[in-house]
């Protein structure tokens, strides 16, 4: 069954210890506008699909966070999110990753539920029956060396 969240309000995702990102909820609006986001289309012909896949990263986050806590500059003052400080945070390994496993993971999850395959009604899996004959006894334990 599918279960509709109808409160679509803005979530904390923990990243990292100490990092809290708010962002908006993940919907069709905010991925159809990523989809034709300038740097996601600008991507050359022959980037590969990991390189696709970070710039697309980049370019959700950008649209996705709202605000933050425990993310600050080079001598630790806390900044706001801004388009280039969103992108650097996304070049860090651990938080790439986090992003990707707790916001963009759980958005694409039905997607996923989908490819999944019934049974035939009428193909090879209908009324499959084991032709495998039940063994007589149990296996003998092997030898210890």
């Amino acid at each position: 069954m599918l279960a509709l969240d109808l409160i679509n309000a803005p979530r904390w995702h923990d990243l990292a210890p100490g990092v809290r990102v708010q962002m908006r909820p993940l919907t069709t609006a905010v991925m159809v506008a990523t989809r034709s986001d300038p740097a996601v289309e600008a991507a050359p012909e022959e980037a590969s699909d990991e390189e696709r896949a970070v710039a697309f990263a980049k370019a959700l986050a950008r649209r996705a966070v709202l605000g933050w806590e425990g993310i600050g500059d080079a001598d630790g003052n806390p900044i706001n999110p801004s388009p280039e400080a969103i992108d650097a945070l996304l070049d860090v390994w651990p938080i790439f990753e986090a992003f990707q496993l707790t916001y963009v993971s759980k958005g694409l999850l039905l997607e996923q539920e989908k490819n999944a395959s019934a049974l035939s009604p009428n193909g090879p899996s209908a009324g499959a029956t084991d032709i495998a004959k039940p063994a007589r006894k149990r296996a003998k334990t092997a030898q210890a060396g």
